[in-house]
């Protein structure tokens, strides 16, 4: 934004704003998609879940103490963390390697085309549930091992299968 749209603030001062922003936005409405707790739930009963993510830590540990979600995963990875952010691989490396799991051992839950992409770089299997708003071209679909229509439908044994 400070070189594209040429807003004089450094972009630090853009990244911090952006993410006073959200937060003030999380603790007005939590943008949960309805079912994600259940199927978080479901899941946490059967493995040990992570969180890769490419928001920043503090929006992580926010929407988590927000949704009280927190409990659930014993692992959580920033884009931030890792040298770079997806749809490279090493936010969901970086996971795996703090679960001691082998990548070929883990699956990955995602929405999003670049989401997609870095889990399936990591070589992870992914289970997509595209994002009504933005979903991912046919292309990136295909890396899927398999496409759900809702999280209703997300289940141990999907993501299993």
């Amino acid at each position: 934004m400070h070189d594209v749209v040429g807003l004089r603030e450094s972009p630090d001062e853009i990244a911090a704003e952006v993410a006073r922003r959200m937060e003030a936005w999380y603790r007005e409405r939590l943008p949960l998609i309805p079912g994600a707790r259940e199927a978080v739930e479901r899941l946490a009963e059967r493995w040990p879940l992570g969180l890769a993510s490419s928001s920043n830590r503090p929006l992580i540990d926010l929407a988590l103490e927000l949704g009280d979600l927190a409990p659930f995963f014993a692992v959580t990875v920033s884009s931030e963390e890792v040298a770079s952010g997806k749809p490279a691989p090493d936010v969901y490396l970086e996971a795996v390697r703090r679960l001691e799991v082998a990548p070929s051992r883990a699956a990955a839950v995602e929405d999003s085309r670049n989401g997609i992409r870095s889990a399936h770089a990591a070589g992870l299997r992914v289970v997509a549930i595209p994002n009504a708003h933005f979903p991912p071209d046919e292309d990136t679909l295909a890396l899927a091992d398999a496409v759900l229509d809702s999280l209703t439908d997300l289940t141990p044994e999907s993501v299993a299968a």
